[in-house]
């Protein structure tokens, strides 16, 4: 599979999949951009702009890079196809690739949430599809700036089902370090209890390193962390431990000093000052968030199991309230998302 002719489509041209593109573009790979819209005819009119926090800074000209928003020029010929949509696009992106992917095409899921991956094999029976995740944020230019831009904003890699192999190899490129995980559903799990901030920072409007900073935000996000995992050990689910403190210990971890907590968390404080969530970006623009597939997984799981989940419950709701009110993210504090006085 380490085969560098091998020609890569990136299912959804956004943050993540033109920073994971970029990289495996700027390393010589065949790679195809699927997209819509402004950041596809940026791509086609001044190329790609891609840095991180390791000091890299490299662009792509337009004369590089293979964008289109048409599906069969980008899936027809594509031997991996990365799935980079948000989770509301998943079963509109499983149509296209079922109807003009090559049966033999192997398909990775790089979403948030725990059932993107089975969305897509139940919709695509005749296609290999894996489990993967992102343990990275990525900002976008604002949508004056030229050329379009992607910076990872923190710090992590991508990781993939282990089951073809060389694909990890292929994919492992500077910037973008990839290694496979036997058991990616413990792996998605994990992710998701760190992705319940994302609410959190969409709420109140804040960089993520600057509400993760303020211990009243980390209260919260401790909270929800506890009711996830109770409701996953009621069903039986144990998230793996993928970096930093095991899974179980996070809650304290967030309940620490700030003083402590930053000493303590640096890696986790290491992100871009300008870096937010993309649930955030949503609320700004209008359009629908991954609420469901992040905290509704969690109320999915405690209706099954019996657990009661009233601070993940009221996240959700108010979420969903923002999103149906079209202002934007709304700038709450954390007592107004907490509902507990601040004083208390």
């Amino acid at each position: 599979m380490a085969n560098a002719d091998k020609t890569i489509a990136l299912a959804g041209a956004g943050s993540i999949g033109c920073y994971v593109g970029g990289c495996l573009a700027l390393a010589g790979r065949k790679v195809v951009f699927l997209g819509r819209g402004r950041i596809v005819e940026a791509m086609r009119k001044d190329g790609l702009r891609v840095s991180d926090l390791d000091g890299r800074d490299r662009s792509i000209g337009p004369q590089a890079l293979a964008v289109t928003d048409d599906p069969v020029m980008a899936l027809r010929n594509a031997d991996i196809i990365l799935v980079t949509v948000k989770s509301g696009a998943t079963g509109e992106m499983a149509t296209l690739i079922a109807t003009d992917a090559r049966p033999d095409a192997i398909v990775v899921s790089l979403q948030n949430g725990v059932d993107n991956p089975d969305k897509l094999r139940a919709a695509l029976p005749a296609h290999r599809v894996l489990a993967g995740m992102v343990a990275f944020n990525v900002v976008q230019s604002p949508d004056s700036e030229m050329p379009f831009s992607v910076r990872r904003a923190s710090d992590g890699m991508v990781m993939i089902e282990d089951a073809v192999p060389g694909l990890a190899a292929l994919l492992d490129v500077e910037g973008l370090g990839v290694e496979t995980h036997a058991d990616m559903k413990a792996v998605q799990w994990s992710k998701l209890l760190m992705n319940l901030n994302n609410a959190l920072v969409a709420l109140s409007n804040l960089p993520l390193a600057t509400e993760l900073a303020d211990r009243n935000w980390r209260v919260i996000l401790a909270g929800q962390i506890e009711e996830a995992l109770a409701a996953m050990k009621a069903a039986g689910i144990e998230p793996a431990r993928i970096a930093g403190p095991p899974p179980w210990l996070l809650p304290k971890v967030l309940r620490l000093p700030d003083w402590l907590f930053g000493l303590l968390a640096r890696r986790l404080l290491a992100i871009d000052p300008k870096a937010r969530a993309s649930m955030w970006d949503d609320l700004k623009r209008g359009r629908p968030t991954e609420i469901d597939e992040l905290q509704g997984a969690i109320l999915r799981l405690a209706e099954k199991t019996g657990v009661p989940v009233p601070l993940t419950r009221r996240v959700a709701a108010l979420v969903r309230q923002a999103e149906a009110e079209k202002r934007g993210p709304p700038g709450l504090r954390p007592d107004a998302v907490s509902g507990v006085p601040r004083s208390a």
